[in-house]
């Protein structure tokens, strides 16, 4: 099992030290790192900004999101991203939610199952380098009856095939997921729960392609935070954890929310909502359970982390991707370091 690190936001006011913490995952031999976009900074910024000052740690997006750019566009930016890094870079994608979709965009957050094969199959297209033609449902290129024509990307990425990824969370998605994709991005991932909530249904879709589990790689995103009072630890993630349960897209439609109702938390996430909602937000942090926290993160002792990290590699996590907290750079960076003991005294190294 690899290690990876997730940088999150820019422009958090952590931006200096998002860059020390992506320069020291380097040197300890992480395997990736990755960079969000919501509706702040782009993610496509960030990781050039970050591939011109690291030397082996590969670059990714979790996401670019869908609605955000027209396929094609993704083509040319990971093309771009791969040659300037030296091949270092993977492409993840996502529909994003149906309020940054709508709200954001202008992009009707309609059939997102039907969108994202699309944008798939017209993004590897492109960066085959052959002539872009394509007909669907969402997409038609070139369009009809006009003065467009196939053309071909220019741009030659550092290698024949990108790794593409997509972030998933309901059954559907991930089962399509394993069929599109080389590899599947998750978020609150728990050991215990990852191969009824995730697993099965992406193995279901690599057998749908044909395919078997090698070779796949499955991401969850992990916070990791060191210590010795793993309940403190724990409370770290309360606000975390209750945006994400109870804020995150409307009360129809929050996938985090059903994620964790499938982990058996449904009495729970339906508190956590309810006052997030009504604007009790330290209520609904309150309401999250120690549990819940416990197994979506990795809290404690090295010794004690390693024992998760088993867990997650037994699961079959390929690329454990961690999200270190601190309040200062030297605590963040002392996480990151602990991530690789913990790794090597798991024997997964």
């Amino acid at each position: 099992m690899q290690l990876g690190i997730n940088l999150g936001y820019w422009g958090a006011g952590m931006d200096a030290d998002n860059l020390a913490v992506a320069k020291e995952a380097d040197k300890l031999g992480y395997a990736v790192c990755w960079a969000a976009e919501a509706y702040g900074s782009d993610a496509a910024t960030v990781l050039s900004w970050v591939a011109a000052q690291t030397e082996r740690i590969d670059i990714g997006s979790a996401i670019f999101q869908i609605p955000a750019r027209q396929p094609a566009m993704t083509a040319m930016t990971a093309a771009t991203l791969d040659s300037l890094s030296g091949g270092r870079f993977r492409l993840g994608l996502g529909v994003s939610g149906p309020q940054v979709s709508e709200g954001w965009y202008g992009v009707k957050f309609d059939k997102p199952l039907a969108r994202t094969r699309e944008y798939v199959e017209i993004v590897r297209k492109a960066m085959t380098r052959e002539r872009l033609s394509y007909e669907g449902e969402h997409w038609t290129l070139p369009l009809p009856g006009g003065p467009g024509k196939p053309i071909k990307l220019t741009v030659h990425p550092q290698r024949e095939h990108i790794p593409l990824y997509v972030a998933a969370i309901g059954p559907k998605n991930l089962e399509q997921t394993g069929e599109i994709a080389d590899g599947a991005l998750l978020i609150f991932p728990s050991a215990e729960h990852l191969e009824d909530t995730a697993i099965r249904h992406l193995r279901a879709g690599r057998e749908k392609a044909g395919k078997t589990m090698e070779g796949f790689d499955v991401v969850p995103t992990v916070p990791l935070a060191v210590g010795d009072d793993v309940s403190a630890l724990a409370d770290m993630f309360r606000p975390y954890t209750a945006l994400y349960v109870g804020g995150m897209g409307s009360r129809k439609q929050n996938f985090y929310n059903q994620l964790a109702q499938r982990m058996g938390y449904e009495k729970e996430a339906a508190e956590i909502q309810d006052k997030y909602l009504s604007g009790d937000k330290e209520g609904a942090a309150a309401a999250v359970p120690r549990e819940l926290i416990d197994s979506t993160t990795l809290l404690g002792s090295v010794d004690r982390i390693a024992e998760r990290m088993q867990a997650y590699a037994a699961a079959g996590v390929t690329t454990l991707t961690l999200a270190p907290a601190g309040f200062t750079l030297d605590e963040r960076i002392a996480a990151l370091r602990a991530g690789t003991q913990a790794l090597e005294r798991a024997g997964l190294a």
